[in-house]
């Protein structure tokens, strides 16, 4: 099995309306944390962002909060985290958690969520990276967004053998047996010579 040192999360400044939200950004938290795996996330304290960080915390894990200046009183800057960069701004922000993570996951959240992980999606169907990337679509979150992305396809914007490749997970029990299955499918296709670009 493949092994993990770090995982960005992308989620919520809020809890969103549905419980199961908080609970799946705790009990993946803690996975995290079990799993000896240090978080990476955008350093707030506020939300799913504040809730899984404490649960990885809570459990003795790692944490690397990455937050730009100008949120650090906005989204409460969560100051108990092992370790802390503030950037001058979202760019350098966004490009220090790819750089630190080994796999991507988005829990539930709003505009700046899908952003980060239309993003990663973006980089790796142009060849930028090969890290996995899992979206966690707690009861159903981000169905409409899975809908959205079939209907591209269907509509030929995005070309046969391009489609943006991502794991879909339905609890956060599934994440880390996904992510570990992806990594080792791409450690197999290296082996047999066939080595995507890499950033």
């Amino acid at each position: 099995m493949s092994d993990i040192s770090s995982i960005c999360v992308y989620c919520g400044s809020g809890a969103g309306e549905n419980a199961a939200y908080a609970d799946a950004a705790k009990r993946f938290g803690a996975m995290l944390a079990d799993n000896d795996i240090r978080l990476v996330y955008g350093g707030g304290g506020l939300g799913l962002m504040g809730i899984v960080a404490k649960a990885v915390l809570d459990d003795g894990g790692k944490v690397l909060g990455i937050i730009p200046e100008f949120l650090k009183s906005r989204e409460r800057m969560l100051r108990e985290v092992q370790d802390l960069v503030v950037t001058s701004d979202m760019h350098e922000r966004k490009r220090l958690m790819f750089e630190n993570a080994d796999a991507f996951v988005a829990l539930p959240g709003g505009i700046g969520t899908l952003e980060e992980l239309i993003e990663m999606l973006t980089w790796g169907q142009l060849g930028q990276h090969t890290k996995p990337v899992v979206i966690a679509n707690i009861d159903g979150f981000w169905d409409p967004l899975l809908r959205l992305l079939d209907h591209m396809q269907e509509q030929s914007f995005i070309r046969p053998g391009l489609m943006a490749h991502y794991l879909v997970a339905t609890t956060a029990d599934d994440i880390l047996p996904l992510i570990h299955a992806e990594l080792d499918r791409i450690a197999d296709r290296e082996t047999n010579g066939i080595v995507p670009q890499k950033m």
